[in-house]
């Protein structure tokens, strides 16, 4: 068993405080992490703040983790002492279904088990990557390639690859128009990722002022939303549309924007229920669909176009004493463009 150090929570509205968490002792195919970096997540925010439901505290927060391997279980087969690993949002499923079966653990029907907040298959809470260290299953692991540091590869590890599942799912490429919505920590996430894959890229934030960072990230195009000229030039323009904002929109707004047989695709998870309206759909024979993160072989996928292309998130590395006023802060949107813990800090 490691004792870890780690930043927890006590509840909603409780500031986070230094905790020492046990993480268990090795099995046949575990994996023991030492973090160096964790990215924070919206879903940090939304979680610890209690505002997806019942929430056991204390809680430690954290589904972006990069680090090194420091012991394996007697039965590991894919990662030695010293490989350079992640972990994403989930570290386990039921690895039987027809979604574990296909690839999509994130879709389990059984349930995965997140990396914070769930209960793992010994009936004990999970805690995330505010830590020093984690036990993991080798097969919810993935390999960092060389060229990206643990740093910037730790966001990937939620923003990369949500935003990469459905750019990949719905075949953004050469001949498409894909817009994203919101250029935060998801979204020029989307933008990059959007780019490489050859597709002409349009960013639809509320005001211009990442304009700048947006055509420097690889958008053709930045638009206003807030100037109601948007909607009426870019009607009708777009094949697929990603919505990465974590707030309620007018869906029905941005559907307009779609070509026929376009998709307005949500990964962004507003604490609020959104509403449509059925005729902005079946106009023009439009899609609204919902995309969670993605398996383990397409996250593993992901880091690795992102290394042949050169794509990491743009970071800001903050102490573990940072963390309060960093939720503060993405809830301001006041980051560009994604807050990493260092977690030897803690």
């Amino acid at each position: 068993m490691v004792l870890a150090r780690a930043r927890a929570v006590d509840g909603p509205d409780k500031p986070f405080r230094f905790a020492e968490i046990k993480r268990r002792e090795l099995d046949e195919q575990d994996v023991l992490i030492e973090i160096k970096f964790a990215g924070i997540c919206h879903s940090d925010i939304h979680t610890a703040h209690g505002e997806w439901g019942h929430v056991h505290y204390p809680l430690v927060p954290g589904h972006e983790i990069a680090g090194l391997v420091t012991a394996v279980g007697p039965g590991v087969t894919k990662y030695k002492i010293g490989d350079r690993v992640g972990v994403g949002c989930m570290v386990d499923s039921c690895g039987e279904c027809e979604n574990c079966l296909r690839g999509e653990e994130q879709y389990c029907l059984k349930g995965n088990v997140p990396t914070y907040a769930g209960v793992d298959k010994y009936g004990e809470p999970t805690q995330g990557g505010y830590s020093t260290h984690i036990v993991v299953t080798e097969d919810f692991v993935v390999r960092i390639p060389d060229n990206i540091g643990l740093d910037a590869a730790a966001p990937l590890l939620c923003a990369g690859i949500t935003t990469y599942s459905p750019l990949n799912r719905w075949q953004a490429g050469p001949g498409k128009k894909v817009a994203v919505i919101g250029l935060g920590g998801l979204g020029h996430m989307g933008v990059k990722i959007a780019h490489a894959m050859g597709a002409e890229v349009t960013v639809l934030s509320q005001t211009l002022s990442k304009k700048e960072d947006g055509l420097k990230f690889g958008a053709q195009h930045y638009y206003a939303t807030k100037d109601p000229e948007t909607f009426k030039e870019l009607a009708g323009s777009f094949d697929l549309i990603i919505n990465t904002v974590s707030a309620v929109i007018n869906l029905d707004a941005y559907l307009g924007l779609l070509k026929l047989d376009g998709t307005l695709v949500n990964v962004g998870a507003p604490g609020e229920p959104l509403s449509v309206n059925v005729m902005s759909l079946i106009g023009h024979r439009r899609a609204f669909a919902g995309s969670m993160i993605g398996g383990i072989r397409e996250t593993q996928e992901m880091l690795d176009f992102c290394a042949e292309h050169s794509i990491v998130p743009n970071i800001e590395v903050i102490s573990a004493d940072q963390i309060d006023e960093a939720y503060e802060r993405v809830l301001a949107s006041d980051v560009r463009y994604r807050f990493v813990i260092d977690t030897s800090t803690i």
